[in-house]
């Protein structure tokens, strides 16, 4: 990112409350596990559950959510859905604080918020769009990326010192009052927002839930970017509670050991997200997105190689930095590509499908992940997700596109929002021949979705 780079006071709005919801997320994870064990006694299988089916069932629902926003005004749906995750945070714990508190209850608002998670990625993906030029959009998203690691970094130690203080609850009340802020952060943005085409049919159709689908295979570098992210992300998030009962269990690592493990790499993220923007500028977005899409690909592997004391906590704390570093670079990158191909009219219903996809995909994997622990023990399950990781980049677009209807423009004066004149996009495909000129919080393999509560 270039040093004073101003995107305006309503980014600026946006961006306080993106920070500010991440904050309390980071605060609260964690949170629902440690109420269903500690208040509910809830055992393994019901813990397993509000993990996994919550955001499987949130990611259902989100469904039919992609095309309801698309016809919306972004803004105010950005609004509805912070408030709609305040309110029903909040529950927790009114029927904590009343006695009445149920485990039905925490699986109701896990399902929720999931759902309420992905309509706000997408109304957001859509706001900025609408809201920047195109150039400025891989400052943005590098923006958001640092945020992201940057509440990643200092939320868990915070939510746990308050967990240890005031109980489970404490955070889960910071986290329904980040997103009141949050909703009050965007609605403070004000300005005028274009007004979204009427649907041509008073009523939705079946075949339209699938409108964001279809979108994203008939491009040829959105595709292979999909297939990519669903099942990178789904392979890395699957190994993550076998390496919890390695490490905790048979090699006997103290529970702060584990939390550095995690929490000492997220610099790598911050680090990575302040470098996306000059390789871009270097190299192209091309080959930055092929680069550390590729070798954020090699690293997990050598986890297999992991053992006790000070050695294996290093192997750790070395292979999820340079995970996280180059997922900080390639996350921003990936976001703003998927922007720029996205046409106006059509960025809810693609992010929703995104971010379904992925959802469901992490869920199913790791529900397969936890078979293959029990059958094959956790390291032999974690060398094998390392080892099919490596042929994750060969779903990478392989060469530059252009997109008929927005170039991607030299530094400088750039197009306004939506697609940009032919005259442009001619002189891009001149100049930018190795770079894609059509270029979002999941997440960054944390960021790119955030974490279940």
């Amino acid at each position: 990112m270039r040093s004073g780079h101003r995107l305006g006071r309503r980014f600026g709005w946006l961006w306080g409350a993106y920070g500010t919801s991440a904050l309390g997320t980071w605060l609260a994870f964690g949170a629902f596990p440690l109420i269903a064990v500690q208040v509910l006694h809830a055992g393994p299988a019901e813990v397993a559950a509000l993990s996994s089916a919550g955001a499987a069932v949130g990611a259902a629902v989100a469904v039919p959510l992609g095309p309801w926003v698309e016809f919306r005004r972004k803004r105010q749906v950005l609004i509805a859905t912070d408030l709609v995750r305040f309110a029903a945070l909040l529950t927790i714990p009114a029927a904590f604080a009343l006695g009445v508190l149920t485990f039905l209850q925490l699986l109701l608002v896990s399902v929720v918020v999931s759902a309420a998670d992905i309509a706000f990625r997408a109304a957001s993906g859509a706001y900025l769009k609408t809201l920047l030029p195109a150039e400025d959009l891989l400052v943005a998203n590098a923006r958001f990326e640092s945020t992201s690691w940057t509440t990643t970094i200092i939320g868990p130690p915070l939510g746990g010192a308050a967990i240890g203080l005031l109980g489970p609850v404490a955070t889960v009340v910071a986290d329904a009052v980040s997103h009141l802020l949050s909703a009050l952060g965007i609605r403070a943005a004000g300005g005028d927002e274009p007004r979204p085409e009427h649907r041509k049919a008073a009523r939705m159709r079946a075949g339209d839930l699938l409108d964001g689908w279809r979108y994203i295979l008939a491009d040829a570098t959105l595709r292979p970017l999909f297939l990519n992210t669903a099942l990178f992300n789904g392979l890395v998030m699957a190994a993550q509670p076998l390496l919890a009962v390695l490490m905790l269990g048979r090699l006997g690592f103290e529970p702060w050991q584990y939390g550095l493990a995690f929490a000492a790499p997220a610099l790598g993220g911050l680090l990575g997200s302040r470098l996306a923007r000059p390789l871009v500028t270097r190299f192209g977005q091309h080959r930055v997105l092929i680069g550390s899409g590729a070798l954020r690909a090699i690293w997990p592997v050598g986890l297999v190689l992991l053992g006790p004391g000070t050695g294996g906590l290093l192997l750790v704390i070395g292979v999820e930095f340079g995970l996280i570093l180059c997922c900080g670079v390639f996350n921003p990158v990936q976001s703003t590509c998927r922007l720029r191909r996205t046409a106006a009219d059509r960025v809810a219903r693609t992010l929703t499908a995104w971010a379904v996809t992925t959802k469901g995909a992490t869920a199913l994997l790791t529900a397969l992940w936890g078979v293959l622990g029990a059958l094959l023990g956790p390291r032999t399950a974690i060398g094998l997700a390392g080892v099919l990781l490596l042929a994750t980049p060969l779903l990478l677009p392989r060469r530059a596109e252009a997109h008929p209807g927005e170039p991607d423009p030299e530094p400088g004066p750039g197009p306004g929002p939506g697609p940009g004149p032919e005259q442009e996009q001619e002189q891009e495909q001149e100049q930018e021949q190795e770079s894609v000129p059509e270029p979002d919080l999941e997440s960054n393999l944390m960021k790119t979705q955030k974490p279940l509560r």
